[in-house]
């Protein structure tokens, strides 16, 4: 951290006994603010006196405006912060999606065991929360609803089997999981989605099923499974009204940044025999009070129904939670014409190719599990594909496979590759997500060639530009300096705004670079000079502090002079 500079502060208009007025450019670039830093006189003005300095004519023609510059004295020297906003960004971060699934059923990833303590569940999730920030990740999928049950406190569901080792039995001693991990995401600058299984309502690993579970209060809205399954009935409205009423509890209790569905909707066949779905009740119900839709596309309408309604519920009670949907990675086979596999739209029964044209979810995350030179499923041919279809230009970010449990150079450099197309094939709104965490954390040569490669530089998320464009306010800062160092502090403008990051931009000569600050992250310090990489002395010459809302939109950016 760094130290003091001859104070600098922004005070409110109506308070400033002495009133600057900057006429300046709109300019792209930082040699336009020193032929401006250069020609302004400082000069002691009358009480609300407009000072106008017209800017250096440019080789185009520029736009301009009056903004109101504050000064304040400071000990015996006189300091101006003279202000340049700028219609394009001078240097802008990377944007990226960089996500990891944290899976609780089966306790795959978190907790490692049912019937943890709470400290002990709360240090393991310490310890991923810590290993994701540490390595650039900016975002989780984290999963609250196993098998109708909540690893949170709910109302409609009873405590999750995978983390107290009973169902309906609380931690103890007691916290609520759900509030703890996006607590500890938030400090870390991490999204938290809450991923939830729509339909399944028991999982073979779940063990006893408890007086409180929706097989026992609701036997008429569940089927079991030849496996030992049980499966939520997707056609009837009770479910559609069960699991909306779950999402939503979610989205009004907790600061969630995004709800997410994964392929779960019908069963795989094989969870019930490779057997059809034992849904004949509901059917011959529809059948006879007249439907005249086919098997497949009545089943396909309930779930088709379900993720619309999900969507615009979750935008009408809060806009920036995003909506994410990861499904099976093949839309049918042929689906491009080089593709063969299993056809989730006639087995799982999901139109997902509908959900993506008709623009009822926010990010869209096929699960691309299959290498680049996988015949019948390379990485390159579906994710062309699933693009070709994003028509309405939802974020398109795919799911991973990064599992090996023999991991080579090579296996690692499938990973980076894949990565790699993502970013040129999917340019406007790039992202992965990488199934799973653990793979991650068990892998620590993947992660080192991550962190040197595609993830070295930290980044945001992409902007959602279909839920809102407004930009923030940027932040009112203020300055001061030491023999050595510049300290700057930033406080929001507006406590109204939604504001979830910063961003500081500094540059030293004439080289820009960023850091993404927290929340709570209010003060930075700079060297005002420091060595290069040959040993060259350089100067901090500009800063520039930016506020990012809960929908990715960045403020505009400021530049400010350092006076040294």
């Amino acid at each position: 951290m760094l130290g003091k500079f001859a104070q600098m502060t922004f005070m409110s208009f109506n308070k400033s006994p002495i009133l600057l007025i900057i006429v300046f450019s709109i300019v792209t670039g930082c040699t336009a603010v020193k032929e401006l830093a250069e020609r302004i006189q400082l000069k002691r003005a009358k009480p609300q006196e407009e000072i106008v300095i017209k800017p250096k004519v440019m080789s185009s023609t520029p736009t301009t405006e009056k903004i109101p510059t504050k000064i304040k004295e400071h000990k015996d020297e006189r300091v101006l912060v003279s202000l340049t906003i700028l219609s394009n960004p001078i240097v802008s971060p990377i944007r990226e999606f960089r996500a990891a699934w944290i899976a609780t059923v089966d306790n795959i990833d978190w907790p490692s065991r049912p019937g943890l303590s709470s400290y002990e569940q709360q240090a393991e999730a310490i310890e991923l929360l810590d290993f994701l920030k540490r390595n650039q990740f900016n975002a989780i999928i984290f999963q609250v609803r196993p098998q109708a049950d909540a690893l949170y406190k709910s109302k409609f569901e009873p405590w999750s089997y995978f983390l107290t080792g009973e169902q309906g039995v609380p931690p103890d001693p007691y916290y609520d999981p759900l509030s703890f991990w996006i607590e500890e995401a938030h400090k870390r600058g991490l999204e938290l989605h809450a991923w939830l299984n729509p339909y399944r309502a028991h999982h073979v690993k779940g063990k006893t099923i408890s007086q409180e579970s929706i097989i026992k209060k609701n036997p008429e809205m569940v089927y079991q499974l030849e496996e030992g399954y049980w499966w939520m009935d997707p056609s009837l409205k009770a479910t559609q009204d069960k699991t909306t009423e779950v999402v939503m509890d979610i989205v009004k209790r907790y600061d969630v940044d995004g709800i997410h569905f994964d392929d779960y909707f019908y069963p795989y066949p094989s969870y019930n025999g490779g057997k059809d779905f034992p849904d004949d009740k509901s059917w011959y119900l529809y059948v006879n009070s007249g439907g005249n839709l086919s098997r497949g596309d009545w089943r396909r309408n309930g779930v088709n129904t379900l993720i619309e309604r999900v969507y615009k519920e979750i935008k009408a009670e809060k806009k920036y939670v995003k909506f994410g949907l990861s499904p099976f990675g093949i839309y049918r086979p042929g689906y491009p014409s080089t593709v063969k596999g299993f056809d989730q739209y006639d087995k799982l029964y999901a139109d997902a190719k509908l959900w993506l044209n008709k623009g009822w979810i926010d990010y869209f995350s096929p699960q691309l599990y299959w290498p680049i030179n996988k015949e019948g499923q390379r990485f390159p041919d579906l994710l062309k594909w699933w693009q070709s279809e994003n028509t309405l230009q939802r974020h398109l970010w795919p799911g991973i496979n990064v599992v090996n449990k023999n991991p080579t150079p090579a296996s690692n450099q499938e990973v980076i590759d894949e990565i790699t197309l993502t970013h040129e094939l999917v340019p406007k709104s790039i992202g992965t997500i990488h199934w799973n965490i653990s793979s991650l954390r068990n892998n620590p040569n993947l992660a080192d060639v991550l962190l040197e490669g595609p993830y070295k530089k930290e980044a945001l998320i992409p902007s959602s530009s279909w839920l809102d464009t407004k930009l923030p306010d940027a932040p009112e800062v203020s300055i001061t300096k030491e023999s050595e160092l510049v300290n700057i502090k930033w406080k929001q403008k507006y406590h109204n705004e939604i504001v979830f990051k910063w961003v500081v931009y500094y540059q030293y000569e004439n080289t820009w670079k960023y850091k993404i600050c927290m929340l709570d992250e209010i003060s930075i310090s700079l060297k005002k000079k420091m060595k290069d990489d040959t040993g060259s002395e350089i100067v901090l010459k500009n800063i520039i502090i930016t506020a990012v809302n809960r929908f990715g939109n960045e403020s505009k950016q400021t530049v400010i002079p350092i006076s040294l």
